[in-house]
């Protein structure tokens, strides 16, 4: 069985690691701005036309909106951080405390690349692991004649021209060990 794909970028793959924590801020941070622009709204004795409620109700809903995505992405890269090997809490801090969400965007240019487990052993595989360090498994297809790298759709070989016929490459196998 080859190995799982685990560089999925589907959204809603993506959304599962946000914790409910964040959800929760989220949306506490959205009431609060709803809140605070009625609040302004009902308590002003100024009469000034910027302070009725139609003309704040848009500004509230994209303040709300900010608050909401800014808390959404901090407990992405909380759990993010984690799912890479990173440190969970020194990222969460420096996405929380880092001014204008610089945080967030220092996190997504220097975060780790994602590993894969090996589907024998479940070890840590890096993404371009050829074999298991743990059991020797092979992770990817390689060509039988010249022994480089194929994917596992391929009929013909890229690099020597190797027919592969109807066999599927072999992947995820175990090497004898040569001692």
């Amino acid at each position: 069985m080859p190995v799982k794909n685990e560089t999925s970028t589907r959204f809603k793959d993506e959304i599962r690691i946000i914790s409910p924590w964040a959800y929760f801020f989220a949306f506490l941070g959205f009431a609060t701005a709803g809140a605070a622009i009625v609040f302004a709204a009902l308590t002003d004795r100024t009469g000034d036309r910027f302070y009725t409620l139609p003309v704040l109700l848009p500004v509230g809903l994209l303040g709300g909106i900010i608050i909401a995505c800014y808390a959404l992405l901090i407990g992405y890269v909380n759990g993010d951080a984690a799912r890479r090997g990173m440190s969970r809490l020194g990222w969460t801090l420096l996405a929380i405390f880092i001014p204008h969400a610089l945080g967030i965007v220092l996190y997504f240019v220097l975060r780790k690349p994602r590993t894969l487990n090996c589907p024998q052993c479940s070890a840590t595989v890096e993404l371009g692991f050829g074999f298991c360090p743990r059991c020797r498994c092979r992770l990817n297809a390689v060509c039988p004649k010249c022994q480089r790298g194929v994917n596992a759709s391929d009929k013909f070989c890229p690099y020597c021209g190797c027919d592969f016929g109807a066999s599927v490459n072999p992947v995820s196998v175990p090497v004898p060990s040569q001692s």
